[in-house]
């Protein structure tokens, strides 16, 4: 029996120990808020040692913690390659599925190769106001990454805001430089020879984006003028779209795109369900694209940008499917998906700068936007299976000059100032000046870039290899085994695009 009570006894104290120990240290907590003067008198050595180690220590976390974030953004980037993958195959033929798939996957390979070798230099390096000329080569120029501000040594002095590694920034940035050679993919999709395709993205991820990049991110030229661009509607969309713009003028339209008697003929997309999955790995990629752009776990940045890009994307999807069912007579998908995606592409660059009210009236407008602009380019006969001009090229200058519209000091004081609705008078010269400087150096450096490469190497495929499909022509495969004497099934739908 006296055992049992020794035994609960010894119990009941170790129990009850640590609570008196952490009563204790609360009571002691309480009594440092509340005279912590009185503390430090008497102990001085016990106040002073912890303050650098806390310090440090809170220093380390922040920098894991935003790298972690950065990261993570990246990944969701990245993934962005099979949204776009899917959204391209689905809006084009069975025939050339198995080519866009490989153009959409090859891509971000060769866009690793080209940033890591020249790009990053390019854009990112300390030089003149057009372009790197420092730390050029693969990464190898100093820098005392995460340190930030003036306890910053290297020559990548233009990201010495961001307090993560040098890696991680590097990783972050080169996801965006992929995603403006994709968007080249789908607007020539169905007659560029692989090759030519594969050429034109090293130029554009090699040397084209990071020149505009380093204009306007890279403390160039644009950024001096008072241009910005938070998450990249021109740096990456306009980018990606004026060169797509010009491969379109060089390659020409599909065959049987455009009748003699000044018609068009609809070449529906073989599968909707793949674009629309497409559609929606890209809207969440974007949570990646655009909050990711803080490059930092600032909770309540990366909180309001995502809700500000949520919400011009919702807007313009339903501003698409409204302008959509009223000028062709019915609610289209692909329309519909593209509003979406036009959506998103408008907010990016002001996305950080705005209310939600506004992210919402320009994502009313994108969506509105996107659907004239693809109607507006068949009706000039220039052929783009997937919209990507009307949605990357249209809004990317639209987003840009939303910025210069919308852009409200409060949100990030000191940094744009006021849009014109807000009262501000230079912000939106100098997006007008970003758009076109952006535009006419992209478009001018590609259209040669086009006809080099159609000189060189050639540029479309035979009639012959457009007509049988370019799986078979550029890759001997089949996205769909068809049995011999077998054809793929043919989709006869009225014509869905009125005359305007």
């Amino acid at each position: 029996m006296f055992k049992k009570i020794f035994l609960l006894i010894v119990l009941l104290f170790g129990f009850l120990s640590p609570v008196a120990s952490f009563g204790e240290e609360a009571v002691q907590g309480a009594a440092i808020q509340q005279a912590p003067a009185a503390v430090e008198a008497q102990a001085p050595l016990a106040a002073e040692a912890p303050g650098p180690k806390l310090e440090e220590t809170v220093t380390v976390n922040k920098v894991a913690l935003d790298t972690v974030w950065v990261l993570v953004a990246a990944f969701l980037v990245f993934w962005m390659n099979a949204g776009f993958a899917l959204v391209e195959s689905g809006l084009c033929r069975a025939k050339n599925t198995v080519n866009i798939l490989a153009k959409n996957f090859v891509v971000f390979a060769i866009a690793s190769i080209a940033f890591y070798i020249i790009g990053w230099g390019l854009m990112f390096g300390d030089g003149n106001p057009f372009f790197g000329t420092e730390g050029l080569f693969m990464l190898h120029g100093a820098d005392n990454s995460p340190a930030t501000g003036d306890a910053y040594k290297g020559v990548y002095s233009s990201m010495n805001w961001t307090g993560v590694p040098l890696y991680a920034k590097f990783f972050f940035q080169l996801v965006f430089a992929g995603t403006a050679a994709t968007i080249v993919s789908g607007a020539v999709a169905e007659r560029i020879k692989f090759l030519s395709f594969i050429v034109f993205s090293f130029i554009i991820v090699g040397f084209i984006y990071p020149v505009i990049g380093h204009w306007i991110w890279g403390g160039g030229w644009l950024a001096k003028l008072g241009m910005f661009d938070f998450a990249g509607s021109s740096v990456v969309h306009s980018v990606g779209g004026w060169a797509a713009l010009a491969g379109i003028i060089v390659l020409g339209p599909r065959l049987g795109k455009y009748r003699k008697d000044g018609k068009i003929n609809p070449i529906p997309g073989h599968n909707m369900s793949m674009a629309t999955l497409g559609a929606l790995i890209l809207w969440l990629g974007w949570f990646g694209f655009n909050p990711g752009s803080t490059m930092a776990a600032d909770a309540n940045a990366i909180a309001r940008v995502a809700l500000t890009t949520n919400m011009a994307a919702a807007a313009a999807t339903l501003t698409a499917t409204i302008t959509a069912w009223l000028l062709i007579g019915k609610p289209d998908l692909s329309m519909i998906l593209n509003g979406t995606l036009a959506g998103l592409v408008a907010v990016t660059a002001p996305c950080a700068f705005i209310s939600v009210e506004s992210s919402l009236i320009i994502g009313l407008v994108a969506g509105v936007l996107v659907v004239v602009a693809v109607l507006f380019f068949d009706k000039i006969k220039l052929d783009d299976p997937v919209g990507a001009l009307s949605v990357h090229l249209v809004n990317g200058v639209f987003g840009t000059l939303a910025l210069g519209l919308f852009a409200e000091d409060r949100f990030m004081p000191g940094t744009t100032g006021n849009g014109l609705f807000f009262g501000g008078s230079k912000l939106f010269a100098s997006q007008l000046a970003g758009v076109v400087g952006v535009g006419v150096f992209t478009f001018v450096v590609s259209i040669i870039a086009w006809y080099v490469i159609k000189a060189v190497i050639g540029l479309r495929v035979s009639q012959e290899e457009e007509m049988i499909g370019l799986d078979i022509g550029e890759h001997g495969a089949e996205a769909y085994h068809i049995e011999p004497g077998e054809t793929y099934p043919v989709i006869r739908t009225e014509e869905r695009l009125k005359p305007l």
